[in-house]
């Protein structure tokens, strides 16, 4: 661990001390991220409640142009103010502060340059599915809780006319998805027009308000709630929907790669450094994606000769999509097998880790509306605060899509030892600067999923040959997103090009084949994260056991991965090599 405070000495002396040992620079860093990120949370109030943040639960995003230019202003204004910061002047954790700081800033900046905001949804969400899930994010323990989330319901008209707004540009820009991957995509909207508002998931808040809440208040907060609801939110929802079915999907674009929109090619690029965060180029990342397949294919090779098929690769993936054996029917029990897997792992934890997070996690389901067309699972990060739980979301619809074998690799990737330990860990690292416990890079937390579905094996969660094959389709499959992303935007392939390529080398269900190759048309680059994470951590894993041989210990090399949060793999490689040194001196 690190930054631990030296209780021998009185804590004001410590403040003191700190204080007189900054430098200009160090204040002016350390303000200017305290000060960028609070208008980051101000600017988004959905990402603060998100974040665990209730200060701006009353608030909506506004996402006017004058809103948006503002925003811009205020990047600009920052990345001036870091360029006249002097880095030698730093202390060492500011320099690695200001390596971070400077690679957000930056990038993000960068993307506005592009009309990408004008794609306000992708097949995992979009802002309408987003709002609804702000419900299960928002604390509802007193009355001024239930204001606010009056008040935002009351905003969420204006939200949405805004939205429909961009969507409406970018019909006229030619930033519209492909029309392949739409259908059925009304049902993400309808699903929120329920029969009758007490069955809208708005309306859960209203029906369990706490016995502190006097009843005279209770009664007037659940009429203005029920009527914020019925006159603002349904219909806005309705708005959405036929403007979605009357224009939107009317105007859908042919081809699915972003190389066929205005500066499309230009946009991808950017988003291949952005969710790499390496300096990268899409020709070499598919050329790495064909490399990774070929290697993982010889694996699996390996388990159907250990399992003595008599067929070839091709039967073998037909047996494991069809044969009932590996499928469960009973979502319960589903959700069961999946809570197995996870309090297994949970019990080997201090194994593998010397530092463990404080907040739980819990196993829920994936929400009717949107599950038909989002991904197989993701986690939701708990509170800042701690107040909230981090939560695994399962997908439960289909289950004859969702085989039994792949649910170990699943789990250890959403839950534990992946995402929740990233999430929590990271959460509560509070040496660190604001940002760097909430900022998401994707390819560092992504990474660390993968790593650790491949932690697994060290970790006996797989035991059997058909559980060890389903961790390597996997893996496979983030290895094909290498090759189908760039191929799709960059190198002219077509959906079903990529469609069979996918089903072809993994044993993915044909449903969920087509589920993530939508997701990679709608979501362009971010797929690119999780492979080139994962090589660079086993990278630096494998460098640090050369290094420093008997004296490596694989539970402090976790804990100096997770506990320096989210990074840039550029600047994780720094930390892991001044952790190396650091080893060898001590």
């Amino acid at each position: 661990m690190k930054h631990l405070l030296n209780l021998s000495t009185p804590l004001p002396l410590l403040l003191l001390a700190n204080i007189a040992c900054a430098s200009v620079a160090d204040v002016a860093l350390e303000t200017l991220m305290e000060s960028y990120w609070e208008d980051t949370l101000k600017a988004s109030p959905l990402t603060a409640t998100y974040l665990g943040h209730s200060d701006y639960n009353d608030l909506i995003d506004d996402l006017s142009p004058e809103a948006f230019a503002a925003r811009t202003q205020t990047m600009d204004a920052a990345l001036a103010e870091l360029a006249s910061i002097e880095i030698q002047q730093l202390s060492d954790d500011n320099r690695v502060n200001f390596e971070v700081f400077e690679w957000m800033l930056r990038n993000e900046r960068r993307t506005r340059d592009f009309d990408a905001h004008l794609f306000t949804f992708t097949t995992l969400g979009g802002w309408h599915t987003q709002f609804a899930s702000m419900v299960a994010m928002t604390p509802f323990f007193s009355a001024d809780h239930y204001r606010a989330y009056v008040q935002r319901l009351s905003s969420f008209g204006t939200y949405t006319d805004q939205n429909i707004s961009l969507m409406r540009e970018g019909i006229e820009k030619g930033y519209t998805h492909p029309c392949a991957v739409l259908e059925g995509y009304a049902g993400t909207i309808s699903g929120y027009l329920p029969d009758g508002i007490e069955n809208s998931v708005f309306h859960g808040p209203l029906d369990r308000m706490p016995d502190t809440i006097p009843a005279n208040i209770q009664a007037r907060l659940r009429h203005q709630g029920r009527a914020a609801i019925a006159e603002v939110v349904l219909p806005a929802y309705q708005r959405f929907l036929d403007f979605y079915n009357d224009e939107y999907e009317p105007a859908c674009r042919q081809n699915v790669g972003l190389s066929s929109v205005p500066n499309g090619e230009a946009l991808y690029r950017h988003w291949v450094t952005f969710y790499t965060s390496l300096p990268t180029n899409p020709a070499a990342v598919h050329e790495l994606g064909l490399s990774e397949v070929k290697r993982i294919k010889v694996q699996m090779l390996a388990i159907i000769e250990e399992v003595g098929f008599d067929g070839g690769f091709e039967a073998f993936l037909e047996m494991l999509r069809t044969d009932p054996q590996f499928y469960e029917t009973d979502p319960e029990k589903y959700m069961a097998v999946a809570a197995l897997i996870a309090k297994r792992a949970d019990g080997k934890l201090p194994l593998f880790f010397s530092y463990l997070p404080k907040l739980p996690y819990g196993i829920t389901p994936i929400p009717d509306a949107i599950a038909p067309k989002t991904t197989t699972a993701y986690y939701q990060p708990g509170s800042s605060d701690g107040s909230r739980a981090g939560q695994y979301f399962i997908n439960l619809y289909d289950l004859a899509s969702r085989p039994l074998y792949e649910l170990p690799a699943l789990t250890v990737h959403e839950a534990v030892p992946g995402h929740h330990l990233q999430f929590a860990i990271q959460g509560e690292m509070e040496g660190l600067p604001t940002f760097r416990r909430q900022y998401y890079f994707h390819a560092y937390g992504e990474g660390w999923g993968l790593y650790t579905e491949l932690l697994g094996i060290e970790m006996g969660i797989y035991r059997t040959p058909y559980e060890h094959f389903g961790r390597l389709t996997y893996e496979m499959w983030r290895a094909c997103r290498l090759v189908v992303d760039t191929g799709m935007h960059m190198q002219g392939w077509t959906r079903q090009q990529a469609i069979d390529f996918m089903a072809g080398n993994t044993a993915l269900s044909l449903h969920n084949v087509v589920s993530e190759i939508d997701r990679y048309i709608t979501y362009p680059g971010q797929a690119l994260a999780y492979k080139h994470g994962e090589l660079k951590i086993r990278e630096l894993r494998a460098r640090a056991e050369t290094a420093l041989g008997a004296d490596f210990s694989l539970r402090d090399f976790h804990s100096e991965i997770l506990t320096s949060g989210a990074v840039p793999l550029s600047v994780l490689e720094n930390i892991i090599d001044r952790w190396i040194a650091a080893q060898k001196s001590g």
